[in-house]
């Protein structure tokens, strides 16, 4: 089944056209990654797929009920957490929760058993009597986390969910997410791609209105040219080294540059993104060169990113 499915989706502002006619699919079940530099259009979608935001065209359906004409069954299946969270910093986290659970139309003991279940997955026993304007960042971002997901919604969507966060308060939301991912379909927005990399199945990557890319982290980072890159850092003469690599035919291209003492730095791409260290080595011995370092280039998805979205691409 679908948790999402966007087609030809348009979000037009006076004089913007900021989501120019997109469509994606998001399966019961995925944590994806939704990715894009500011002003891409991406918090827009999120708004639009959460009920906040009316589209100017398109259609979008959410647990198989089309957001336009059955907004109110939608955002019964939404969990929505916006990038700035709107707390009520003068109540308990108890209280708030309390409130925002019958807000979202939970009765009768089932508010208590939802308030007690979102505690404990995210963590907020110890700061249950606690005045939210006195909580920490991380404590204050996992009551959002127990906000979006009180009345047990079918789809999360969380926009940057980690910002403005210590390292170790990333690791623990991100831990909450992948727990949360066990039970919800999960529409994650971050800055901190190594995040994604580590959480999400699947990732989007939207820039200027429109979706670029839409695959595995795995995937994506070995279409990336520089994924395959070998480096090497011999002595040897220009020249000889030149002329050694261009008989090559496995190679699409080879960067050469001088360094210190007469040693040389390789950069050297294969066609196909082969892993050619080993005959590298070979040559290298063969030709009698002085090597003291011999590495190959794991594409990131932050490699990714860059090469789709970078100013120099459009």
């Amino acid at each position: 089944m679908m948790m999402i499915e966007v087609k030809n989706l348009i979000k037009r502002y006076a004089g913007l056209e900021a989501v120019k006619g997109i469509s994606f699919e998001v399966a019961q079940g995925e944590i994806v990654g939704f990715l894009g530099p500011n002003g891409a259009g991406k918090s827009t979608t999120m708004r639009i797929l959460a009920g906040f935001l009316p589209a100017t065209a398109g259609t979008v359906r959410v647990a198989g009920f089309d957001i336009f004409q059955n907004s109110i069954e939608v955002r019964r299946r939404v969990g929505y957490m916006p990038e700035i969270v709107p707390l009520y910093t003068e109540m308990t986290v108890n209280e708030f929760l309390n409130y925002r659970a019958r807000l979202k139309g939970v009765r009768g003991k089932r508010v208590s058993e939802r308030i007690d279940y979102v505690k404990e997955v995210c963590d907020l026993k110890e700061a249950q009597n606690r005045i939210i304007g006195t909580l920490s960042k991380g404590f204050r971002q996992r009551v959002a986390l127990a906000d979006a997901i009180v009345h047990d919604p079918d789809l999360l969507i969380l926009d940057e969910p980690t910002i403005g966060l210590d390292p170790n308060q990333i690791r623990q939301v991100r831990e909450l997410i992948k727990s949360l991912g066990q039970k919800h379909t999960v529409l994650i927005s971050t800055h901190i791609l190594p995040e994604v990399e580590m959480t999400c199945q699947r990732v989007l990557i939207i820039n200027k209105g429109r979706i670029e890319a839409s695959d595995s982290p795995d995937n994506l980072t070995r279409r990336v040219r520089s994924g395959g890159g070998m480096k090497l850092e011999v002595r040897a003469a220009q020249e000889m080294v030149r002329q050694v690599l261009s008989t090559w035919d496995v190679l699409e291209e080879v960067v050469i540059s001088s360094l210190e003492d007469g040693w040389l730095q390789v950069e050297a791409f294969p066609k196909r993104g082969d892993d050619l260290r080993e005959k590298l080595f070979q040559c290298v011995a063969k030709e009698g060169w002085g090597l003291r370092e011999l590495t190959r280039h794991r594409a990131t998805l932050e490699d990714v990113f860059v090469e789709l979205t970078h100013e120099d691409k459009l």
